[in-house]
């Protein structure tokens, strides 16, 4: 359970802090910046994998946790006590945010950018997960997202693609990140794509790996 807790604790402040930017951001009229939502974003998942890659790999999210499943670098028995917790650590995390913020409409929730269409943002957010999970599945060591290497990667990685995807798509590359701001905000419309569209491109990632690597590169252990 000690692994499940860390990754509530992770997911909580993940998103407490970046969907936190982007709440305050909206409700002073832009403080916090575009800039500054993106450099949020990567901060805090860079320290959450510092503070938590050696306890639970520092997953934080339901599309990283199936991949290495399906990648055989986690159990599969495993992936719905994880996700559950995630899950958990997101919705109180808006849900502090809900305490702190009433007047926000949205609490950093994800939708496409007005006139772009949702096929559009579906591909765009598979294309950010599978550049993500690359990124994950070459720097962890097993499962886990541990040291210096992996947390600056996987927060530079982030960071980047907040930058320039945020206006479009919010950039989210997570489940548990989307499903918990459009729960609370009521906004469901497109939560489809946020829910899909991370687990395919992060699979899709697992099976670029052996075309650019070894045929065990996926295994446990490697």
């Amino acid at each position: 359970m000690k692994k499940a807790f860390a990754e509530l604790v992770g997911t909580f402040s993940m998103v407490f802090c970046g969907c936190g930017a982007m709440t305050v951001n909206e409700i002073t009229g832009g403080a916090v910046s575009h800039v500054g939502i993106a450099i949020t974003w990567g901060l805090i998942v860079m320290a959450m994998i510092y503070a938590f890659g050696e306890i639970s790999g520092a997953h934080f999210n339901p599309a990283v946790t199936i991949a290495f499943a399906f990648a055989k670098r986690f159990r599969w028995a495993d992936v719905p006590v994880y996700i559950l917790f995630q899950v958990v650590g997101a919705f109180l995390a808006i849900g502090t945010l809900w305490i702190l913020f009433p007047e926000s409409n949205s609490f950093g929730h994800t939708y496409p950018a007005e006139g772009f269409a949702p096929y559009k943002a579906f591909i765009l957010e598979l294309l950010l997960t599978f550049f993500l999970m690359v990124v994950i599945i070459n720097v962890s060591t097993g499962s886990k997202e541990i040291g210096t290497m992996a947390a600056i990667a996987v927060g530079a990685v982030i960071l980047l693609e907040a930058m320039f995807a945020g206006p479009m798509t919010k950039a989210s590359m997570n489940p548990a990140r989307s499903l918990a701001p459009a729960v609370v905000s009521g906004n469901l419309q497109h939560l489809w794509l946020y829910l899909s569209a991370p687990v395919i491109g992060a699979l899709l990632a697992v099976m670029s790996c052996k075309l650019v690597k070894e045929d065990d590169c996926c295994k446990d252990g490697c």
